[in-house]
């Protein structure tokens, strides 16, 4: 084992694609997936039912693609009123993130007016970022 950082934190190699075993300076270990989450906030103009029509098959390959890569996992919009769009994405590249705003349609065509991505910190649910493993 190799340490990774200043606090003399060790992970297991092989435990399986979606978790490894962290072994901390106490020797406690851990389970931590190794993706991130960050939300992507989209606010709509005022007309935005009306003007989607043209572009949202575009921006649902667009999604679609991002879903099927694993990366996009919930989007949609907000309802009474439709004024915004809340994307949740797994992973720990904030530049995928930065990418589909920056292809997406809905943003090109001045849809969307204002966007904010944000890192989220899952603490319920079923995959939290730190889960300790076995007795302890």
């Amino acid at each position: 084992m190799s340490s990774l950082d200043g606090d003399d934190t060790r992970r297991a190699g092989g435990i399986n694609a979606q978790a490894a075993l962290r072994l901390t300076r106490t020797g406690r270990l851990h389970q931590t997936l190794p993706m991130g989450y960050y939300l992507l906030e989209y606010v709509l103009v005022e007309n935005y039912l009306a003007r989607r029509g043209a572009l949202r098959e575009a921006h649902l390959a667009l999604a679609r693609e991002a879903s099927r890569c694993g990366d996009l996992v919930l989007a949609g919009a907000l309802a009474e009123p439709p004024d915004r769009a809340v994307l949740i994405w797994r992973t720990d590249d904030r530049s995928v993130v930065e990418r589909f705003v920056r292809d997406d349609p809905y943003v090109r065509h001045g849809l969307v007016t204002f966007w904010t991505i944000r890192r989220w910190t899952v603490v319920i649910g079923d995959e939290t970022a730190t889960t300790p493993v076995g007795p302890g």
